[in-house]
């Protein structure tokens, strides 16, 4: 078997339902497997996976064993030849993964490949490349100062060597990830894709970021921007350093001031919610059942010819590819307030998220 794609949920049934979704458009053509491992959720994400996609490999787990170890035990159960490690709320092109395991083939010492990310409002995520963060990056970043933390080096549409990716979306060897014990499980959740990231490259393989295919990736579902991800967050960072660097007072220090100050620099999102907006439906035909679950009237176009600003548009599945509607959501002019759903195939919800920060909205409608 090529590929093994392993998916780890926590509560995002919906979004998983549209990832899976997705995956599956991008594995017609490749011998591959989806391996679904949750995290004891306590929404239906169990029993919909059991009910829609029969073929799935469902790993049911008796508790949350967060990121590290909920992927490990999938890996075990792995066949593929290559795995890629993707969050529940992202969204693939149907030929991501035949691009990204040609050019994972044509390298001679390949090592984890990703991509170009964008969240659901088309804006690029910086996170997609990112430089290894030694205590002088780790500290810039945590008192504001990220351009150092990530690979801008490297245009985001470019192909290029980049030391550390999200763990959002990896693809690499099974036997690489094998070789460097897979995900470090004294993360319970971040830092444990910077810390496999670098011992792979450590190990001397090559990490590569693909600008050349981009996926969506939420971002804001799985896990808000909080104080307790703030705590996580720098406090992996703090077991990265201790592992990887020497002892240093004053990165600890500033650990604990960035614990205590990061709520002060959380901003607020703006509210984009579907009300008083124009709403537009990309599709071939019009769906009564969504018009009347939104309540409110629906314009009906084939296509985007420009992106109008304070309105949503949504884009139907069972009529866009994803790869077209990656395209479209990518193509939002930078100041541009328009806002996108997508309508899954043969689903009766939309969704989507109008910030990397905050969650999505999910509207469900009767489709009989």
């Amino acid at each position: 078997m090529k590929l093994s794609v392993i998916i780890l949920n926590y509560n995002v049934r919906h979004f998983l339902e549209l990832c899976i979704k997705s995956v599956e458009a991008a594995l017609t053509s490749i011998d591959a497997e989806i391996i679904v491992v949750d995290n004891l959720s306590k929404d239906d994400s169990c029993e919909m996976v059991k009910r829609q996609f029969p073929k799935v490999k469902l790993i049911e787990n008796s508790k949350n064993y967060g990121f590290s170890k909920g992927n490990n035990i999938a890996v075990k159960e792995a066949k593929g030849d290559y795995l890629c490690i993707l969050n529940p709320d992202t969204v693939v092109a149907e030929d991501t993964f035949e691009l990204l395991l040609k050019i994972s083939e044509a390298n001679k010492n390949p090592g984890i490949i990703g991509c170009r990310l964008i969240d659901g409002k088309g804006q690029f995520l910086p996170e997609s490349k990112r430089k290894i963060p030694t205590p002088s990056v780790a500290i810039k970043k945590i008192i504001g100062l990220t351009s150092s933390y990530y690979a801008n080096d490297i245009n985001e549409t470019s192909t290029g060597l980049a030391p550390v990716f999200v763990g959002a979306f990896m693809l690499l060897k099974t036997s690489v990830y094998k070789q460097v014990k897979g995900f470090d499980e004294d993360y319970f959740m971040y830092g444990e894709d910077i810390d496999l990231s670098y011992k792979v490259r450590q190990a001397g393989y090559n990490n590569m970021y693909v600008g050349a295919t981009t996926a969506i990736h939420y971002k804001g579902e799985s896990t808000l921007k909080d104080k307790t991800y703030a705590k996580r967050f720098y406090g992996a960072m703090q077991i990265f350093y201790n592992k990887h660097f020497k002892s240093n007072i004053v990165f600890d220090a500033m650990v604990w001031l960035g614990i205590r100050c990061a709520p002060l620099f959380q901003k607020s999102i703006p509210n984009t919610s579907s009300s008083n907006r124009k709403l537009v439906l990309i599709s071939s035909e019009m769906n009564t059942h969504l018009e009347n679950a939104i309540n409110q009237p629906l314009v009906l176009q084939s296509n985007i010819a420009q992106y109008d600003d304070d309105t949503e548009y949504i884009l139907d599945n069972n009529h866009l590819s994803f790869k077209s509607i990656i395209e479209i959501i990518s193509k939002t002019p930078k100041n541009s307030s328009a806002t996108f759903k997508i309508l899954p195939k043969n689903s009766n919800f939309i969704i989507g998220s109008n910030s990397s920060k905050s969650r999505g909205s999910i509207i469900n409608f009767d489709d009989n």
